[in-house]
């Protein structure tokens, strides 16, 4: 006869492969530690970064190196941090950037000057690239033409123009705080992802929005850029921002890139990648080999092995995450339900990290545990904590007082009533909150991308700064696909392990 109540079987064992899931399918192969020495490449997460980082990875290989790239970081802040923290090894950095935002010393300019400060954090600037890929003011030919806009000056003579900027540039100090007090412009301004705002303004659902002026979207969408007539953006050179440590002989690799790209050529290669869709390996091996400085490669653009590599990944980092939050969730639960006071502090522990939006989480990571696998996985555990400590909490303090008098009437102690009567009657919630946390897991997992940890996140992170929609779907749907499939595995887990009754 089937057993009522078979919770301490199925939920231990149902535990016991979470646990070794963590120990064993999460902990190996994972970013956790280098598995081999090797050069770790990064670059942010818009297009002309990640063609940089390209042709400084493919550089690097020819010269004999072995390559990890970690493309696609989220921000300014992220990559500098990481190479700071020993991280990655390299990335390709602005000037201006640097000068006005990393150093906060906007007197500081020559590339010299600049070296000179990042000496003391054990990071060194390599030979420029050659082109000035400045911040401007961009805006479409038809519009610059009826309103007559030629600079930047310009635009605060019209009000009703709807400007929007990227985030980055709406919060830097060399971006649109200086450029209101430059020129007099109204400061209220909402921000956009950066890739997207070529496409709003080509639909014309915003008029103005700031640009790179090597970007290649300035030739798709034919755009023009309003002169910096106060000259209020400094230059913003290109170049290999590196670790002291990095071998002499991979600085000579990169020091062939030097002054071998001016500004014509860098919207080129750009547009070479959003306007004609290649990608950015195989457009960073034409330049190579045009240069002379690598031999021709095979570039696999398929989507079917990365699209298995990521999603594997995606399973690694929610399965881990997710392993680590049903321990202590349910450990938790059951050590303080009998304590109100210590349950509802717990509760509101748990439910103030929820309030904490989860790029910021993941940010605010790096300091502590760098980036890559590690900080995700911890931020993905902290968010799937609520959802199982809550359900968990929820069920073993309303069980039956009735059932509970019975349960002490029979003699049974303090470890055989949660064995035999809290446990398998919360069974039906403590899955309800697993089942949460683990699709909740899956969407947040994305965002693991901008701090170099992989998963369904990359293809989404990639297809933003290329505004491409065949990307995003590339993430997006099998994130998708991914939730479904643990809602129907969730149904099939409750069946086989509740008994009728106990089903919803």
């Amino acid at each position: 006869m089937r057993n009522r109540y078979p919770m301490s079987v199925c939920a231990g064992g149902l535990l016991r492969g979470l646990v070794v899931a963590l120990l064993v399918g999460g902990i190996s192969g994972t970013s956790f530690a280098a598995d081999a020495p090797s050069i770790r490449v990064a670059s942010k997460n818009f297009n002309e970064s990640y063609l940089l980082g390209e042709i400084a990875a493919q550089i690097l290989e020819e010269a004999g190196f072995d390559v990890e790239r970690r493309f696609g970081l989220g921000g300014t802040l992220i990559c500098f941090e990481a190479l700071v923290n020993d991280e990655i090894d390299l990335y390709v950095e602005y000037t201006g950037t640097l000068s006005q935002v990393i150093l906060s010393a906007p007197e500081i300019t020559t590339l010299v000057e600049i070296d000179a400060a990042l000496a003391e954090q054990g990071l060194s600037l390599l030979a420029a690239f050659g082109f000035n890929n400045t911040y401007a003011m961009a805006v479409r030919q038809a519009t610059a033409v009826q309103l007559g806009l030629r600079t930047i000056g310009d635009i605060g003579e019209h009000d009703d123009l709807n400007v929007v900027v990227s985030h980055e540039f709406l919060e830097r100090e060399d971006g649109w705080p200086g450029l209101v007090a430059t020129y007099a412009l109204d400061p209220a301004v909402s921000g956009i992802e950066h890739g997207l705002a070529y496409q709003a303004v080509e639909d014309g659902i915003i008029d103005i929005t700031d640009a790179y002026s090597t970007d290649g979207e300035l030739e798709r969408y034919d755009l023009v850029l309003l002169e910096d007539d106060k000259r209020y953006f400094p230059q913003y050179l290109a170049v290999p921002l590196i670790r002291d440590e990095l071998p002499e002989r991979a600085r000579t690799a990169l020091l062939q890139l030097a002054g071998r790209i001016d500004d014509s050529q860098m919207r080129g290669l750009n547009a070479q990648v959003v306007v004609s869709g290649r990608s950015f390996a195989s457009v960073a091996n034409e330049f190579l080999v045009a240069q002379g400085l690598a031999g021709v490669r095979v570039v696999d653009d398929g989507i079917w092995s990365s699209l298995i590599e990521n999603t594997v990944q995606h399973l690694k980092l929610t399965l881990i995450a997710l392993a680590g939050s049903v321990v202590v969730g349910i450990g938790l639960s059951l050590a303080v339900f009998r304590m109100p006071a210590v349950a509802r502090t717990v509760t509101y522990a748990c439910g103030l990290l929820q309030t904490v939006p989860s790029i910021a989480l993941l940010a605010l990571m790096i300091p502590v545990f760098g980036i890559g696998m590690l900080p995700a996985v911890i931020a993905l555990f902290l968010y799937s904590l609520l959802p199982i400590l809550r359900n968990s909490l929820t069920a073993l303090t309303t069980i039956d007082p009735t059932l509970i008098r019975v349960a002490v009437a029979m003699g049974l102690t303090d470890n055989e009533q949660v064995r035999y009567l809290f446990v398998p009657l919360s069974l039906p919630s403590m899955l309800a909150g697993i089942r949460t946390a683990a699709v909740i897991s899956i969407g947040t997992a994305t965002l693991a991308a901008f701090i170099g940890a992989g998963g369904l996140g990359d293809p989404i992170v990639t297809g933003l700064a290329l505004n491409d929609m065949g990307l995003i779907l590339q993430g997006a749907v099998p994130a998708a696909v991914l939730a479904l499939l643990t809602e129907l595995l969730f149904e099939g887990v409750e069946h086989a392990v509740l008994p009728g009754h106990l089903r919803r």
